[in-house]
């Protein structure tokens, strides 16, 4: 079925600060839990990224003329506020000040996203990141400072990249989680500290301005194993507890009801305050986005007895025989996609954003063209799952931004596990010259774009 994306749609890009700016001790920025982070065998360290700080506007234009006109970036919080507390940094927020208005320039909308994993070393040293109230009124204090000085341009927000990882076991590395047990009540409350300090912004986003703004998912599908009713069950779980749960606040006002049960016959004290209620209450969303790169299937068998739904995937995930994986063994999935995006907008009726796409790969760069067919199909194929979803299924989305579309390190470091659809020349332990090289895909994405999604074809 031929189908049209609306007139508007948006085609772009996605990116965090520690995975490009670089020049960490440039410009006032003070340290992020991930600048201690060191090198190892396979990964790099975070000192220079792709030099996005020095030499953004090459991307930019690397970006302008592939016909993007959507770049989802985030302010690094230690840049903009070295400590989390205190003053905060004017060279820094000059940065993005300029970053913003060279976008609007090259006719990209900005879309800023407030927190991607890089916690402030001093708020993770002295009150262990997210754990603390501290940490959740100086994060609503770096928000509303930035809704302050950029939503008369900046009309697209996001507070925390991929939200539902913070009730996931990922949170004790992410939240900036420095000490502790690592205890299932812990990751319970980091989750609910993330959940309010985004409804206080975003609810602040809405007071000050005509912006808009969303929560944002890693939505990954997950399938039962078989028909066995036990795997069946603890896949519903997984999307209620990891999903749904967080869903139900940015649209309803309030938890899930199945995990409050959990909560509350766990005897967990999660901070629940009467403020944090009525930040819920007033909390509304402009749109539903989300990251989507695979799905997982789940074997009950190999769940531990008593163990929390938020963690059965770190047991029961197994292999999926009916798709084919990355080396990496994420699992390629189009229709997981758009079963994601249908399905969502069919229980919460808000428009779809699907805001982080893409596919790793390791590549060489001899000097001539990289052949990356891979990549044009996986992006094919996912664009022409959503497109169904829009046409066939009417569900409203408002655009597709890849991930990465030019190469930065993966979220562990790793340089040879790229995104892109433009080469940097780099690796994990040389910097080489850096040269930005773009691959066959960038020319075919440009088409993409050229056309509004209406020729998906592999012809160059």
């Amino acid at each position: 079925m031929k189908g049209k994306l609306p007139d508007n749609f948006l085609w772009g890009n996605s990116t965090s600060s520690m995975q490009t700016e670089g020049g960490i001790h440039e410009g006032g920025k003070g340290p992020s839990v991930y600048d201690t982070y060191e090198a190892t065998e396979t990964t790099s360290n975070w000192d220079v990224a792709i030099d996005n700080y020095h030499h953004y506007e090459e991307d930019l234009d690397l970006m302008a003329n592939q016909g993007m006109n959507c770049y989802r970036f985030q302010i690094s919080w230690s840049r903009a506020n070295p400590t989390g507390d205190g003053d905060f940094n004017e060279e820094g927020i000059q940065y993005y000040d300029r970053l913003i208005n060279d976008l609007l320039k090259r006719g990209i909308k900005p879309m800023i996203c407030l927190y991607h994993f890089d916690m402030p070393l001093h708020l993770a040293e002295k009150y262990n990141g997210f754990m603390s109230r501290h940490v959740v009124d100086a994060f609503v204090r770096f928000g509303k400072k930035m809704v302050d000085c950029f939503s008369d341009r900046v009309k697209l927000w996001v507070t925390f990249n991929e939200q539902n990882l913070y009730s996931q076991t990922e949170a004790f590395h992410i939240a900036g989680y420095l000490k502790g047990d690592q205890t299932d009540e812990e990751l319970r409350l980091i989750a609910h500290h993330v959940m309010t300090a985004h409804a206080q912004v975003a609810n602040y986003v809405h007071e000050t301005s005509d912006a808009q703004i969303g929560g944002m998912l890693a939505y990954v599908e997950s399938y039962p194993k078989n028909c066995r009713p036990r795997d069946v069950y603890v896949a519903r779980q997984i999307d209620e507890f990891l999903n749904r749960n967080l869903l139900e606040v940015w649209v309803h006002g309030h938890y899930s009801t199945e995990v409050t049960q959990y909560i509350k016959n766990h005897h967990f004290d999660i901070d629940f305050t009467e403020q944090d209620q009525i930040a819920f209450e007033k909390l509304k969303s402009d749109f539903i986005s989300f990251s989507y790169y695979a799905s997982n299937v789940v074997d009950s068998t190999k769940i531990p007895q008593g163990t929390m739904p938020n963690r059965y995937l770190d047991y029961g995930g197994v292999e999926n025989p009916y798709l084919k994986a990355t080396d990496w063994g994420w699992n390629i999935d189009p229709l997981g996609f758009r079963d994601v995006i249908t399905k969502t907008y069919n229980e919460y009726g808000i428009p779809m954003f699907p805001i982080e796409n893409g596919i790793g790969y390791r590549e060489t760069f001899d000097g001539t063209e990289i052949q990356d067919d891979y990549r044009i199909e996986y992006h094919r194929d996912h664009i022409q799952a959503m497109i169904d979803a829009v046409v066939e299924d009417g569900v409203p989305v408002l655009g597709y931004l890849g991930w990465g579309l030019i190469d930065i390190p993966s979220s562990s470091g790793n340089m040879e596990k790229r995104y892109g659809m433009v080469y940097v020349n780099r690796g994990n332990h040389e910097l080489r010259d850096m040269k930005r090289v773009p691959k066959k895909s960038y020319k075919w994405f440009k088409k993409v774009i050229e056309t509004n999604g209406n020729d998906l074809e592999n012809n160059l």
